[in-house]
């Protein structure tokens, strides 16, 4: 009888014990839900130069795209997305800050040796959301300068991207066409011999020092304008470099250090809220794929380098996937501008282009006012919190500042960044209703469905990369709803309508835009 009673307290203990554990299990998950709704990872996918009809999914070019377009059709592909400028740096700075780089004189694209671009003391989306509780990150392309534009690469180099909000950082200074070729991790040189150290000049060569222009024979892709200095990995760079030679980066091997620094940092954070900043270097120039993607597009190294973007997208997702957070994870895919085929090197962009159209229906590319310069692939993509649609909604990258605020939970805003979140999310087709587009310091506004590019002096064309860049000598007014590819000039026909966009466009230029303000119609 004893013994039955103590059996009897002994199961009644254990119930009392494990009752409060599962209702705290319980309350766990339920607070990890929440938490996932309100603080997901959040990754940005940035590609470089790469173009609105380069994407399958937008279904206007012959690319194939496939883990790209997992994303697309399995999210929000906006139709109306863009980047703030037809050029990098200053998209990468606007990406970041939230604000329009026409407000920063400095914001160019910029030399290897530029100090860094963005203010220590400027709020940045890392720095917003740190301050929320999410480690930061950034790995691949940079090109928003190092230091105090006196560098000694030699040295611990700072300010850097560690300075303005990523926890951690893998990078490479500027772009894969320019010295210095090495990467930084957390602001030192990776693999640097202290015996053979790095020298960079980018105004003359060092004594001895072989370049593309002098010394062909050397060369294993010829150079087109532009990229005739130093010479690494048997690829002509622009600017000159010395030393170094333990820390220089394989061109062949970039796309795949890239991702295995992204993977790596994924499995790292993933018990924490994490933001990662995954910044390809592709398809920019030198394009220069994997030996596994050589010849896979049939369009020469650009096709093949897009090829190869995808694929490293799609181990990205499989690595997210692994580790159980594709539920929990926000993702938003764009490009920091649009197209260019020939920018620098003989690569077959041109002569194997067959009928792909990397600006798909629209006029102009990199370095363009018109459309095709700003207007790029934008993604947005949440696993079971996104539902597949395709939005004609404006909006431009800068406004993920103030969306990624609201999600989180930040007070944290900008005065150029325009919160939409509901837009960013699907729910929304309320897109902005004006947008300054920037193009090598010229500026155009889309207000509606229109577009106004003021008079700009200068070519037409950029011969060297045949683009049209969006000058002229009258003001250019184009209904986008009727006309995407800006072939009909409306500033005659539509007079008021041509006033109307020139007060808005004066109204946020302000008197920085002097030039408009003294020009009279004709």
């Amino acid at each position: 009888m004893k013994r039955t009673k103590l059996l009897y307290l002994f199961f009644f203990l254990l119930i009392a014990f494990l009752t409060p554990a599962c209702d705290n299990t319980a309350d766990t998950e339920e607070e990890s839900t929440e938490q996932a709704a309100t603080s997901p990872n959040i990754i940005f996918i940035y590609a470089d130069d790469l173009g609105y009809g380069d994407v399958s999914a937008y279904e206007v070019g012959q690319l194939s795209t496939p883990n790209i377009d997992r994303l697309a059709n399995g999210g929000v592909k906006f139709t109306n997305g863009y980047a703030s400028s037809a050029t990098c740096s200053p998209s990468r700075y606007a990406l970041l800050t939230g604000s329009y780089p026409w407000r920063n004189p400095r914001a160019k694209i910029l030399p290897g040796t530029a100090p860094l671009l963005i203010d220590t003391a400027q709020m940045t989306v890392p720095k917003m959301l740190r301050a929320q509780g999410y480690h930061t990150g950034v790995v691949g392309k940079w090109h928003l300068g190092l230091g105090d534009g006196n560098t000694d690469w030699n040295q611990h180099i700072a300010p850097g991207p560690n300075e303005v909000g990523f926890d951690y950082s893998y990078i490479m200074a500027a772009t894969q066409d320019r010295v210095p070729t090495v990467y930084i991790e957390d602001g030192d040189v990776v693999r640097l011999d202290p015996n053979d150290p790095i020298e960079v000049d980018y105004r003359q060569n060092f004594p001895g020092e072989p370049t593309g222009k002098d010394n062909p024979e050397m060369l294993k892709m010829k150079w087109h304008h532009g990229h005739n200095s130093s010479i690494v990995n048997g690829i002509p760079r622009i600017g000159f470099m010395k030393g170094g030679d333990a820390a220089k980066w394989v061109d062949e091997n970039m796309a795949d250090t890239f991702l295995v620094r992204a993977q790596d940092y994924i499995r790292m954070h993933k018990e924490e809220p994490f933001f990662l900043y995954y910044a390809l270097q592709q398809p920019h120039v030198p394009r220069t794929p994997h030996p596994r993607f050589v010849g896979k597009s049939g369009m020469g190294p650009r096709g093949d380098v897009i090829v190869e973007a995808d694929w490293c997208i799609g181990e990205l997702l499989k690595t997210l996937e692994a580790e159980g957070l594709m539920e929990n994870t926000l993702i938003v895919l764009s490009s920091d501008n649009g197209p260019v085929l020939n920018d620098g090197y003989y690569d077959d962009a041109v002569e194997k282009l067959g009928d792909h159209t990397p600006w798909g229906p629209l006029r102009g590319g990199k370095y363009s006012l018109f459309e095709a310069g700003t207007r790029v692939p934008f993604i947005s993509y949440w696993q079971g919190h996104i539902e597949p649609t395709v939005s004609d909604a404006v909006i431009s990258q800068i406004d993920l500042f103030a969306s990624l605020a609201e999600l989180v939970g930040s007070d944290a805003r900008t005065d150029d960044s325009e919160e939409m979140l509901d837009v960013l999310m699907g729910e929304s087709q309320d897109g902005r209703d004006e947008l300054i587009l920037e193009a090598t310091t010229r500026t155009a506004l889309r207000k509606g469905d229109w577009i106004l590019i003021p008079p700009y002096q200068g070519p037409a064309v950029n011969k060297s990369v045949n683009i049209e860049l969006g000058n002229a000598e009258d003001f250019q007014l184009y209904n986008l709803k009727d006309d995407l590819g800006q072939q009909k000039n409306l500033a005659e026909a539509q007079p008021e309508k041509l006033q109307e966009m020139i007060a808005a466009f004066q109204a946020i230029r302000g008197t920085e835009f002097q030039e408009v303000e003294q020009l009279e119609l004709k």
